[in-house]
């Protein structure tokens, strides 16, 4: 248009730190942001190893992607790295407000889609109605199962987890302000703390979020400092991630069952979470609440989205009886953005409020 200035593609930025080139997504209202391009090598001979790198080499990366101005405390982030594995198509490391998370479902069922359309993997046959993306996640391979049509991705997407399992079933806690309460413990990827939320004198569906994420934040400090969590196949993965409160309604019903999970520092979780369902789908199944291949819609009290999860079949992890759960849910794309910093900037690594 006559007289309208001309935009350059950036802004003055540092010239030796490249911007950070993102796609945003959201899956259920839980964000996800995917680096495309900008970040520096991640090294390490395996994903856990480029894991442990990230965390102690290049946390600026993490903290200018989630944290204020770019970002926001409930922001959370996906690096793209090779994989060890020759089955996967790709390998991902978690992001979020804290650190590093050893799987995320919501984000799974996000990078389904962007894999397949921004040819991260071979063009589906023509005619073919859902494409298979194999996503190596901190936690093992992840199968990702992407709607599509004429090659591209189209409906939702619904991923298989590792072996889910329950370390431990009626854990007696003491949690401060609550009083002893019975907790369960499961792992669907990332461990949870698993309570009714009227054990701790709430409603999760109609209680305010802060009380909510009062009250699970106290449930998770108690579960660190009075049980110890392991995994039978690494120390990386043995670390209680957060607690979902739940509505209490364990027992099959065609009806959702509405639960909200807090995690890393009392970051709030907008969409059902899929390792959080995965988690639920393994204690039903292990209480004999849940049959394999019956499936369930798991209701977030955040947003009203849903997700659907069923035990697909009988797995192990070490000693302990597991299942590989499905889980379905819808993820959409909300923008592109280049982040970039300027030398200057004194919060060019970003910052929190609390």
């Amino acid at each position: 248009m006559e007289g309208s200035l001309a935009v350059p593609r950036l802004p003055p930025h540092d010239p030796g730190t490249p911007a950070l080139s993102v796609v945003d997504m959201h899956t259920g209202g839980e964000p996800l942001r995917i680096v495309l391009a900008g970040c520096p090598e991640v090294v390490g001979p395996t994903l856990l190893a480029k894991r442990r790198y990230l965390r102690q080499h290049l946390d600026h990366v993490r903290r200018r992607l989630v944290w204020e101005p770019r970002g926001h405390r409930d922001m959370y982030g996906a690096v793209l790295v090779p994989s060890e594995l020759p089955d996967a198509h790709l390998g991902v490391l978690f992001l979020h407000n804290e650190g590093y998370s050893s799987m995320c479902g919501h984000a799974v069922l996000a990078l389904g889609r962007f894999a397949l359309d921004f040819g991260l993997v071979p063009a589906p046959p023509l005619g073919a109605r859902e494409a298979r993306v194999n996503i190596h996640c901190p936690c093992g391979l992840v199968a990702a199962f992407v709607a599509c049509e004429g090659g591209r991705s189209r409906g939702p997407v619904r991923f298989h987890s590792v072996p889910a399992f329950v370390l431990a079933a009626d854990l007696m806690v003491d949690v401060p302000g609550h009083g002893k309460v019975v907790v369960d413990i499961a792992y669907g990827g990332a461990f949870y703390a698993l309570v009714s939320a009227e054990k701790l004198g709430l409603d999760v569906c109609s209680a305010k979020t802060r009380v909510l994420v009062d009250a699970a934040s106290a449930v998770t400090q108690a579960v660190k400092a009075q049980f110890k969590i392991h995994h039978p196949d690494s120390e990386d993965l043995a670390f209680l991630y957060g607690t979902i409160l739940t509505d209490g309604k364990d027992a099959y019903t065609e009806d959702p069952t509405t639960n909200l999970c807090v995690f890393a520092d009392e970051q709030v979780d907008r969409s059902p979470t899929g390792s959080g369902v995965t988690a639920r789908i393994a204690l039903q199944y292990h209480k004999g609440l849940l049959g394999l291949n019956q499936t369930r819609a798991f209701k977030s009290s955040a947003t009203g989205s849903v997700f659907t999860g069923s035990a697909v079949r009988e797995a192990t992890c070490g000693d302990f009886k597991a299942v590989i759960v499905e889980v379905s849910g819808q993820a959409h794309y909300t923008g592109t953005a280049s982040l970039i910093i300027e030398e200057d900037d004194p919060l060019r690594d970003g910052f929190l409020l609390k």
